[in-house]
């Protein structure tokens, strides 16, 4: 501590202000505590691990993390307080407040200390005792410990309200978005080219039209080998009903081409051609920030279908199925297997299509195709014959448009929820500092404040639709 402390205060080691009471931990491994299950929370640096059918400790403690607790990140605790019947592993300092000093007083001071000097370890960082002894710990007068540890904790309960108040933002904004999605490709969400016509008493291509249309400009590009095999029309027996003018269209036929990555293991290199997994999407877009890589050689070997290109659509097979998004850059990359490639040709609705993707109505029947059990694998076979509710083509620019400019405020307000959050977890450790710096006046401002605008459509994200169009 070099800050001066307010008066009455005095700064101590901490083996001067608890009883360590490690001697008494017992350590049990995890084979031994599944022959002792029972009523006793069984602990370790970070908290509760485990049950076992005895104690050691029946009494209010703080447990400080040895060895495995996050030292060096501000925003997460490093010590907590337990109560009643325990047993305590050796991973956790066990500490006992002792001159009348709360037990919380220790702990919460324990979460804002400078750790560095005490721990050792590089990839395991370690809190040995005879360290921990000298960490100096500032010790307010008796009658003011008390009260900085119910301010702190008041300070703590709006904090911690703010958080469930942005996280059910966070929620909300994830329902909104599947309604969203869900009401566009239910012809929901925009007034549909049937209602259209008939208010302006003109023609249309219906999509049985348009779907006839995008048949034929698959089978006059066709560039594959052997003989041209129509794709197979997706089977409308159990499916729902659309709306006038629009009709279902398997994956496969309204794409020109549809592969997955290579199957054999390609040989990495340092540098070279991006070469993407799963992880390395995110959010709806491609990550090339943390790639492995290929050679050129290996690149230029490989089918050129399983290339992926500039307006292609990706979407994941395995484990994290389900997730579509489209090539936006003309950088070469290649892809594992996981993932399938989905190429269009000049007529296929790949805009409307990558929507459709997103949506529940389709990744629950990939759910219903995918096989496996450790891993769910939707196999291309199943991906292909996956039906989309095929609108005219006018109508999928109106949609697109539409849930383009809804999902862009959830964008919005998802990116100012997160930052909330992420400012929330700086104020953890400003609260402790302002307390044990003797500043209890200080309020911290809290909010989980978002846009008005949003408000109406959050609620309205969860309203029963009544009728074709419906403000969401």
């Amino acid at each position: 501590m070099t800050e001066k402390l307010p008066s009455g205060w005095k700064v101590e080691k901490l083996e001067d202000v608890v009883d360590i009471l490690d001697s008494k931990r017992v350590p049990i491994n995890s084979k031994e505590r599944e022959t002792r299950q029972g009523p006793i929370p069984y602990y370790g640096a970070t908290g509760q691990v485990g049950w076992i059918d005895d104690f050691l400790f029946d009494e209010e403690l703080v447990l400080l993390g040895e060895d495995g607790a996050p030292f060096f990140d501000s925003a997460k605790q490093k010590a907590y307080v337990i109560r009643g019947k325990s047993w305590v592993n050796n991973h956790a300092h066990v500490l006992r407040a002792k001159n009348g000093i709360p037990n919380s007083y220790i702990k919460y001071y324990l979460d804002i200390v400078d750790y560095h000097g005490f721990v050792t370890g590089t990839t395991r960082h370690k809190l040995n005792q005879a360290a921990m002894r000298q960490i100096p710990i500032p010790v307010a007068p008796p009658e003011q410990q008390k009260r900085i540890v119910a301010e702190i904790e008041k300070q703590f309960s709006r904090l911690d309200e703010a958080v469930a108040n942005l996280k059910r933002v966070k929620s909300n904004l994830k329902r909104y978005k599947s309604a969203v999605l869900k009401a566009a490709v239910e012809g929901r969400l925009v007034e549909t080219e049937a209602e259209r016509a008939r208010r302006e008493g003109l023609s249309y291509e219906t999509g049985a039209q348009l779907l006839q249309r995008i048949l034929e400009a698959r089978r006059n590009q066709w560039q594959g080998k052997g003989k041209y095999k129509e794709p197979a029309a997706p089977d409308a027996t159990d499916l729902p009903d659309l709306p006038v003018g629009w009709v279902w269209a398997s994956v496969d036929q309204l794409v020109a081409h549809l592969t997955d990555g290579d199957h054999q293991a390609p040989p990495q290199t340092d540098q070279g051609i991006p070469f993407l997994v799963i992880g390395n999407v995110r959010n709806g877009e491609i990550d090339f920030s943390d790639t492995r890589f290929v050679g050129e050689a290996y690149y230029n070997s490989l089918d050129p279908n399983r290339q992926p290109k500039l307006g292609d659509l990706l979407y994941t097979l395995v484990g994290s199925y389900g997730i579509p998004v489209r090539v936006t850059t003309e950088r070469p990359f290649c892809i594992q297997r996981h993932m399938a490639i989905l190429r269009p040709h000049e007529h296929s609705p790949m805009n409307y299509l990558t929507l459709a993707m997103t949506s529940d109505n389709v990744f629950k029947q990939a759910t219903e195709v995918a096989t496996g059990t450790a891993q769910m694998t939707v196999p291309l076979g199943g991906l292909r014959r996956i039906a989309i509710p095929l609108p005219p083509h006018p109508e999928q620019h109106r949609i697109v448009a539409e849930v383009d400019r809804r999902l862009s405020l959830v964008s919005e307000v998802d990116r100012q929820a997160e930052a909330n959050l992420k400012r929330a977890e700086r104020l953890s450790a400003s609260i402790l500092s302002s307390a044990f710096r003797g500043q209890l006046t200080t309020e911290v401002a809290i909010t989980a404040e978002v846009p008005q605008k949003f408000a109406v459509n959050e609620r309205a994200g969860a309203e029963k639709h009544t009728g074709a169009r419906h403000e969401y």
